[in-house]
């Protein structure tokens, strides 16, 4: 990427940092890099001064009551060999070496690219006492693309993310390993290979490199990026479900999301609308939409039909049946096809706004506490150099913002939103295969008149193991604090994990969302297919025609023969005079996308594939695209 990103230390966005973590540089603004000498130039003084200062001048954690000499005790062992190093500076440099112990497989490129910019930005804002060269140097590192390997696993949240933290800035001593233009190699070499030096730490910079919320707040920034293009691909799934199932659109009007305004609901309903407008399957009347009955090799009456491989029909409702009905029947004709005769559909669509809202509402408050913490001081202690103050202590001052609490608990309710948005559409896709509640299309969405055939059946079942898959990790990391360092430390955030999970459930929602539209597109063609060759028989067939096609056998006997072609032929009459019926434009444009690259299952065949391409096209944002372009 062109691009270049300036740092300031008070301004840092979001979708800054996702640039900076997908290839941006980074420029320091010069009068930030001014704060940043000035805290350290002061506590160069107060080292001269002898004053004790935790971190600098003292131990870390339960060895902050050791004050540091002027050289190491060891060199006064007998013969001992001078180490030539002040305590103060080993001090730090043992901080960083130390502490880079995490486990596991690496962070992907950009989440360490962007704890790189985190840990620069806050690092701008002049109250963590590291040098202008050093700060310089972690930038020319992040813009040469060394990307430190920094193994998932070792962080608790507090203070901070040390031990990954510790894994950036052991490169930049020369240790550790990196990734440079994609081979892993040594620290040292990475630094070589790119013309940069190793830097030798001085007073705090230890601390202030390795003491932040860097990893949380990188995996729980990335984590929400993914997560808002998800709920449109959420929402767009829906809506193509809601088209492929004629449903009703009255939940969704904003008259009655204004009587329970919670902001996401508001604008998932007005997203809905969006998606739906256009759409003449949506809000059909029942009595048009016929069911689907098994393809026979009689079932259709020209070549053109006869290639279908399905068949259609309605269950006349006789007279004797439509008593206290008279009513609803003058309004809706006396055929049950597809759609039931209610006014509502299951929770899985009705309650879309309510649910894909409330996951919304989780998201904002997660981007709040994430655009504070990107303009934040979060290392210890804190550096206060233009503070009139008597004593030392008043102008370093330990405090506990490193604690990643705040995180962890925005985190903690994004990770519980995650298995609902997963279960809702899972709920939906079965119900799309399932003929007891698919509104009359095949079961598993496949002709299947041999027996032979499984459709998207299986397709249910994988989406069903992620939903539990997720459901099992939902449980909050953040509840669960173990002390550390000999209990100095004594509570902790976990928030490192709870953002981790996030990051990773994030693109196992996207799967589940994936099978749905999979799924949705099938049942979508199905509806529409359905429906429209039940138009096109009543556009050529006369009422007899079309009486026995309703039927699917022998008319009635009289005396309610005569009655029955009549309001068949009412029937086929106002079939006839509608137009092709169609989805929403949006959900069309959708559709028109995923046909693109996966044709219609005419036949069982192998679905791997296929599956694979939907997953991929809600990953890289094609299918939304296509959405988004058919709404302008």
């Amino acid at each position: 990427m062109n691009t270049t990103v300036k740092l300031d230390g008070v301004s840092l966005t979001r979708a800054q940092l996702v640039e900076v973590a997908r290839g941006a540089r980074v420029e320091l603004d010069a009068g930030a890099l001014l704060r940043v000498a000035r805290a350290a130039d002061f506590l160069a003084a107060q080292v001269e001064r002898q004053e004790p200062i935790y971190g600098v001048s003292t131990g870390f954690g339960s060895n902050a009551d050791k004050l540091l000499g002027a050289h190491p005790l060891r060199d006064e062992l007998p013969g001992a060999a001078k180490s030539g190093r002040s305590p103060h500076i080993e001090l730090q440099d043992n901080l960083i070496v130390t502490h880079a112990v995490c486990v596991g497989e690496p962070f992907a490129p950009e989440v360490v690219r962007a704890m790189l910019c985190i840990r620069i930005n806050t690092l701008l804002r002049g109250h963590s006492g590291i040098r202008v060269q050093t700060l310089e140097s972690l930038a020319a590192m992040l813009n040469a693309g060394i990307v430190p390997v920094v193994p998932q696993l070792g962080s608790v949240g507090a203070s901070g993310d040390l031990a990954p933290l510790s894994h950036l800035a052991i490169v930049l001593l020369g240790g550790g390993e990196a990734f440079v233009d994609g081979e892993r190699m040594a620290g040292g070499e990475a630094l070589k290979r790119k013309g940069l030096q190793p830097v030798s730490l001085s007073y705090k910079e230890g601390l202030a490199l390795n003491n932040g919320t860097a990893q949380m707040l990188a995996t729980g920034v990335l984590a929400v990026q993914k997560l808002d293009d998800l709920l449109d691909t959420a929402d767009l799934a829906a809506a193509m479900t809601i088209d492929a199932f004629a449903g009703r659109l009255g939940a969704f009007a904003p008259e009655v999301h204004a009587l329970r305004p919670h902001p996401g609901q508001v604008q998932t309903a007005q997203n809905l609308r969006n998606l739906l407008a256009g759409s003449t399957l949506a809000d059909i009347p029942y009595h048009l939409v016929p069911r689907f009955r098994q393809w026979l090799p009689a079932s259709w009456d020209t070549p053109a039909a006869q290639a279908l491989n399905f068949d259609i029909g309605w269950d006349w409702v006789p007279f004797g049946q439509r008593h206290g009905r008279e009513k609803f029947y003058a309004r809706f004709r006396p055929f049950r096809g597809g759609k039931k005769h209610q006014p509502q559909d299951s929770y899985s669509l009705r309650c879309i706004p309510q649910v894909h809202g409330a996951v919304r509402d989780a998201l904002e408050q997660a981007k709040r506490v994430l655009d504070v913490e990107l303009n934040a001081v979060t290392d210890n202690p804190l550096v206060f150099p233009d503070k009139q103050a008597e004593h030392v202590e008043e102008q370093v001052i330990s405090a506990g913002h490193f604690h990643g609490m705040p995180l962890a608990l925005a985190m903690s309710y994004v990770k519980a939103a995650i298995p609902v948005l997963a279960s809702i559409s899972e709920r939906r896709l079965n119900k799309l295969v399932d003929p007891s509640t698919n509104d009359g299309l095949p079961a598993f969405l496949i002709g299947n008149e041999d027996g032979t055939e499984s459709g998207h059946m299986i397709v249910q079942y994988t989406a069903a193991a992620i939903v539990n898959d997720l459901s099992s990790r939902a449980m909050p990391a953040s509840v669960y604090s173990i002390p550390t360092s000999a209990n100095a430390e004594d509570h902790v955030s976990m928030g490192a994990n709870e953002a981790r999970h996030v990051l990773a459930m994030a693109d196992d929602l996207g799967k589940v969302l994936g099978l749905e539209l999979y799924t949705a597109a099938q049942a979508l063609d199905l509806r529409r297919d359905m429906i429209n060759a039940a138009r096109d028989l009543a556009d050529r067939a006369d009422a007899e025609a079309f009486a026995a096609k309703v039927q699917g056998g022998p008319l009635p006997d009289a005396p309610d023969r005569a009655a029955f072609v009549a309001e068949v032929d009412g029937l086929r009459a106002e079939l006839a005079q509608a137009e092709a019926y169609r989805p929403g434009r949006a959900v069309s444009a959708a559709h028109a996308a995923i046909r693109q690259r996966i044709a219609f299952l005419d036949r069982d065949r192998a679905m791997d594939g296929e599956v694979a391409v939907a997953v991929r096209m809600v990953a890289d944002g094609s299918v939304l695209r296509a959405s988004r372009s058919a709404m302008r």
